[in-house]
């Protein structure tokens, strides 16, 4: 039985210009809507041609011999990812959270197409990387580092994985009800605006926001670490709800359970609410360290800092958002 050549997948989003263009119909329409907005369509031009420009050098130096495709951001849910793909995310760091969920340990490769304006936590590489990197990644020799993600399981089997983090509340954005269980704790009613579920990925984003304006509360992991944070966003205290669990860290094998006392609740994770599971009144929603991590490539000859080891809490993070 013959072996398939290697594939490589290359994943993109829309340009804002194209977005613009679709919306208004015309350049001409859609540069006058940036000037009633104090913009110009030739700042916009630039970012769209310099994503162009990476997705061209990118896929130039694919080899012949192998395969390759390419799926923008909103077909994701409905690309068949092969279980050998190497993945090139090219655009920001929030595109390669919304495609890890779809991946089953392929490896990443993020490329940046504008280098000093993305954080590039996540995209560590330039368009001209590629040439270099994608025999190393197909060869099995680069360097690739596990991100934990964190998992969403209802009680009928549903599932979903997250990268940063995984949120449940109304759908709505009203008060949700629920009955939650901490590991190692006893059940509490709770009404709230809901609840996170970060990883050391993401807790450099929504988690560390909330923990700063707490003052307070579990530490964050790492991204490599296997432990996830919790926090319950303001949980009002009733004769019939109350507020002593509202924040704590997941382990690997502990899980932290939801009975829903809503008429619904939805869970989606890394802010695509268009992909979301919906528990209704009664079922039970459990979050958890995911069973599957990112394998991200990272640039050569990375040094292994107290932040990129597994099991060792950084004391001090950018606070910046992924999603």
């Amino acid at each position: 039985m013959t072996s398939l050549p290697p594939r490589v997948v290359v994943v993109h989003r829309r340009t804002e210009l194209t977005e613009l263009v679709e919306r208004h119909g015309t350049r001409g329409q859609a540069e006058f809507f940036l000037r009633t907005r104090g913009r110009t369509l030739a700042a916009v031009q630039a970012r769209h041609d310099a994503q162009a420009q990476a997705l061209l050098a990118v896929r130039a130096v694919v080899p012949a011999q192998w395969r390759s495709g390419s799926v923008e951001r909103d077909d994701l849910p409905r690309f068949g990812f092969e279980p050998g793909d190497t993945v090139v995310v090219v655009g920001q760091d929030g595109l390669v959270a919304n495609t890890a969920k779809y991946l089953t340990g392929q490896s990443v490769l993020g490329v940046d197409p504008e280098p000093g304006r993305n954080p590039g936590v996540l995209v560590r590489h330039r368009a001209d990387d590629a040439a270099r990197l994608l025999p190393s990644v197909v060869a099995g020799t680069a360097e690739v580092r596990p991100r934990t993600m964190v998992a969403a399981e209802l009680d009928d089997g549903q599932r979903l994985v997250g990268l940063n983090e995984v949120y449940l509340g109304h759908p709505s954005h009203q008060s949700a009800r629920y009955r939650l269980a901490a590991p190692g704790g006893e059940a509490e009613a709770q009404s709230s605006s809901g609840l996170i579920v970060a990883t050391g990925t993401g807790a450099t984003g929504w988690a560390a926001s909330i923990r700063r304006e707490r003052r307070g509360g579990p530490t964050l992991p790492t991204p490599a670490e296997r432990s996830l944070a919790w926090f319950v966003r303001e949980a009002w205290p009733s004769p019939s709800t109350g507020t002593r669990a509202t924040s704590g860290r997941l382990d690997r094998g502990d899980r932290l359970e939801v009975v829903v006392e809503s008429d619904a609740l939805v869970v989606f994770g890394d802010g695509l609410e268009s992909d979301r599971l919906t528990a209704s009144w009664g079922q039970t929603v459990w979050l958890m360290v995911a069973d599957r991590s990112l394998r991200l490539v990272e640039p050569e000859h990375t040094p292994r800092t107290l932040e990129s080891r597994p099991g060792v809490r950084g004391l001090q993070r950018q606070a910046i958002s992924v999603r």
